[in-house]
């Protein structure tokens, strides 16, 4: 992408508050949800719709990914993002909503460290250091042994680790197919993934909750369509530092909709974490190297 390509950061940051508020609803239309459904069958019919929204695309892209040779890659993609959307509905329903936004904070720490153990990209002493602010952000948020660090949150720590994971395997694939190629077979691995679990524990959902499930659905794609948008109209270091207002409005949702304490230590935490993310993000700008840190919404829930 050229510079001229990213010369508007006003219209950058609009996409990116646009992406941040279509987040924030996703989290919480599910929070709002609860636990009426099986987290696995929540994230599966959530997954139906998005065949649904993909459908003219899955045969081209199926033929495309055939032609590459990248299957064992997708569907190890596939894997990890079947346990991650698992564990994020499953935290989703049991634990605040800042708290949930806040660790999922985290999913950058994990690509960076993902990209130089796997990927042999290099880790420098800053970028250590940025990554240490991060996990002491995330401890701030999680005070292991001053409060009880509930099943949701450990839920939310491993849906962090397993979309860093995700997005590792479509950084690989990358390489050989277009974003919408990616992210459309990603719909169908998934879904299929997800459907022999969500059969196991079905429970018959009613017209409301399909009816939330498809908002769901929708503000995840919309989401994705303004983040796309926010990369294309100005460079990370320009958008990265807005997703920081998502917890905000997370915050602020959580307090108004469903009466959670307003928690100065998950401000605290997610700021720091922020920082430490859009730390790496400008010295991969300062350096002229591509971009490895994706910013939270990168998870694609």
């Amino acid at each position: 992408m050229t510079a001229v390509d990213q010369g508007r950061p006003v219209a950058g940051i609009l996409w990116m508050l646009a992406t941040g508020l279509s987040f924030v609803a996703v989290t919480g239309t599910v929070r709002h949800l609860g636990t009426g459904l099986p987290a696995v069958e929540a994230a599966f019919i959530r997954f139906v719709y998005g065949i649904f929204f993909f459908a003219p695309t899955l045969l081209p892209a199926f033929r495309r990914a055939q032609a590459a040779g990248v299957w064992p890659l997708v569907a190890g993609r596939g894997a990890f993002h079947v346990l991650a959307v698992s564990l994020w509905f499953f935290a989703m329903a049991r634990i605040p909503v800042a708290e949930v936004t806040a660790i999922g904070y985290l999913n950058p720490v994990v690509v960076t460290l993902g990209a130089a153990l796997f990927l042999g990209e290099r880790l420098a002493a800053r970028r250590l250091v940025a990554i240490g602010v991060a996990l002491v952000g995330a401890m701030i948020i999680l005070r292991p042994g001053v409060r009880e660090v509930s099943a949701g949150h450990i839920a939310q720590l491993g849906a962090a680790m397993c979309f860093g994971v995700s997005y590792l395997f479509a950084k690989r694939l990358s390489a050989s197919l277009s974003p919408a190629t990616i992210v459309a077979l990603m719909s169908l691995t998934v879904t299929l993934g997800l459907a022999p679990f969500a059969i196991a524990v079905w429970v018959w959902p009613s017209l409301e909750q399909l009816g939330w499930l498809g908002v769901v659905a929708a503000f995840a794609t919309l989401g994705h369509y303004t983040m796309a948008r926010a990369f294309a109209a100005a460079p990370l270091t320009v958008t990265q530092p807005v997703t920081f207002l998502q917890l905000v409005w997370a915050t602020a949702l959580g307090w108004f909709a469903f009466g959670e304490a307003v928690d100065p230590f998950v401000l605290a935490g997610g700021a720091l974490i922020i920082a430490a993310i859009s730390y790496m993000t400008w010295r991969e700008a300062q350096l002229k190297r591509r971009a490895v840190t994706p910013p939270p919404e990168a998870a694609n829930i």
